[in-house]
């Protein structure tokens, strides 16, 4: 299929870690939507990943997941080569893996530090060095999941900004780095109504009061903003863009 301004990333292929619900499926989805076929990785998601590989075939892609635990070197050394060879070429890796959690600074534990850094941080950098001969002979791009706590510290999520701050810079550093074969950069979202039953209703009220659109966004508002990235003018590298309604700006 011939690229086109419905499908621009036909012929394209796109691995997504994380990819197996959550923002990484609509990530995903919205990339096959766009022409790409797309690999998802997964850890515990197993169930998740095979209707969301469905899901995938059903937008008239080739797709597939595979297991690789991002916080494990031998995992990813193992696992991302495995993707490009199913691929046949990888042209976009989106980092989306990563884990989230609420902690007061006194009570982090340094293992609790640790496994933050190694999903948030570590893990990025793991899989972008390891899929990077391929990703520069296709002049490929990357793409991160960053946060709006990446940027505003969180008092009650210290390790978790600290993360997402880190990958920010890794993002910048990258996109000179890799410069000029491989573009970088990072979407971070501020607060995403998932839809989820288990979240506190009331605390996103709240937020969506103090954000001037006066609403949390939306899995499909970021999976977007990734897709700007993805089918972007290659000149445009080392960005983060804050996907957060405003909220950042006070």
């Amino acid at each position: 299929m011939a690229t086109n301004a419905i499908r621009p990333l036909a012929n394209r292929t796109a691995l997504v870690t994380g990819g197996a619900r959550r923002l990484g499926r609509a990530i995903a989805l919205n990339l096959a939507d766009a022409g790409a076929n797309v690999a998802i990785t997964f850890r515990d998601s197993e169930r998740d990943a095979v209707s969301t590989v469905h899901a995938l075939r059903n937008r008239g892609v080739a797709a597939f997941a595979l297991h690789c635990d991002v916080t494990s070197e031998a995992s990813v050394r193992s696992a991302i080569p495995a993707a490009i060879r199913e691929l046949r070429r990888l042209d976009i890796l989106v980092n989306n893996a990563g884990n989230y959690e609420t902690v007061q600074f006194p009570d982090i534990t340094v293992a609790q530090w640790d496994a933050i850094f190694a999903s948030n941080t570590r893990g990025p950098f793991l899989v972008t060095q390891t899929a990077l001969a391929e990703l520069k002979r296709r002049k490929g791009r990357v793409i991160n999941l960053g946060s709006l706590g990446g940027i505003l510290p969180w008092a009650s999520h210290p390790h978790y900004c600290s993360s997402k701050a880190a990958l920010h810079m890794l993002t910048k550093v990258l996109a000179k780095a890799l410069a000029p074969e491989i573009a970088v950069n990072c979407v971070a979202p501020g607060m995403i109504d998932l839809a989820d039953r288990s979240a506190d209703a009331d605390f996103f009220a709240r937020m969506a009061a103090k954000t001037p659109m006066l609403r949390n966004g939306t899995k499909e508002e970021i999976a977007a903003a990734v897709r700007f990235f993805a089918t972007a003018p290659h000149f445009i590298t080392g960005q983060i863009m804050t996907v957060d309604g405003g909220l950042s700006l006070g």
